[in-house]
This record gives C-alpha cells, structure tokens and sequence, in this order.
C-alpha cells in the first residue's frame, strides 16, 4: 500500500494549524512555504481537507485555513481518507477465474483468500490510523522538539497567520 505525499503534507499542515491562536488561520501558500513544498499542490490538499470537514477556510485578504474541530477529534485515518480517498487499496479482479483451469463464476461464491487477506490487512491498517488523534501527533512533535524550535514555530505563526474574516467556505 502506497500512501500519497498529499497525505503527509495534509498531516504536517494540519498539525502545524492546531498551533494558530484563536481567531487566526494560515493561507495555503504560508503553510506552503513553511513546509517548502509547491504552493499548488499544498492548496489541493488544503481543499481537499476542507471538504471532508477537517479544516475550514475564510475567503477574502483575511483569508485562511484553520481546523474545524479539536485536533483530538480528528485522527490520522481522516486526513488520509480525506486525501487519498476511502476506497479499498486492493481490488480484487477474479483472476481466479482466468486461464486454463479457471473457476467457474458459481464457483467463487466465497471471496478468494488472497482478497480477503488483503481486505483483513487493510482494516487492521485503517483502525491503527483511526485511533491516532492530530493532537497525539502534535502532542508527540512538542515533546519531541527543542525550546529553540518551538519558540521559531510560535514566532512564524505569529507573523503569518492572519485574522480571519467572517467569510467561511
């Protein structure tokens, strides 16, 4: 299973938008450049987010993107979905049913062990996603950096991030 970069750039922003003060939001293209990523790219991941109800957006020169809802209530299972979509990863073609000594189509009534391997690997998979909150990520990245990165962030996002309008999207 191959995860999108859109999904880790839509993580690392979303983590990066749970620090914004109350009332602030950050631009795509701040939250672009702060990761050094294609500014284009950073904003299709920033909308795909809001549409699944991740993030909300204001429109307008005191524009941005802020979370929607407590990072403790957004996992990581969410922004991947939101990025790379809820469909399966594997899809199962029947091939069974090919060649030589194929089966016959009433003779596949059961799906075929490998399908359901995969599907019992994929499940186990959205579960480990679906229990790790945004706030346990950022949780883990304050532990994990110095006072020195910490204070460099809090400053950047003072500087960046804008007061937001009224205007939501």
């Amino acid at each position: 299973m191959q995860i999108s970069k859109g999904v880790e750039w839509a993580v690392h922003a979303a983590a990066l938008l749970n620090g914004l003060p109350a009332g602030r939001g950050l631009k795509a293209e701040a939250l672009a450049r702060y990761h050094g990523v294609p500014a284009p790219y950073m904003a299709k991941q920033m909308q795909a987010l809001s549409k699944a109800g991740i993030t909300r957006s204001s429109r307008g020169a005191h524009g941005g993107y802020r979370l929607a809802r407590p990072a403790d209530q957004i996992s990581l299972w969410d922004i991947t979905a939101a990025v790379d979509g809820k469909g399966p990863a594997f899809r199962c073609t029947e091939i069974r049913q090919n060649g030589p000594c194929g089966l016959k189509p009433k003779d596949c009534k059961k799906a075929c062990q490998i399908a359901a391997a995969f599907a019992a690997a994929e499940r186990a998979f959205r579960e480990s996603l679906a229990v790790i909150s945004l706030a346990d990520i950022a949780g883990q990245v304050v532990d994990d950096a110095s006072p020195e990165h910490l204070t460099a962030i809090m400053q950047w996002l003072g500087k960046e991030a804008e007061p937001l309008s009224d205007s939501q999207s």
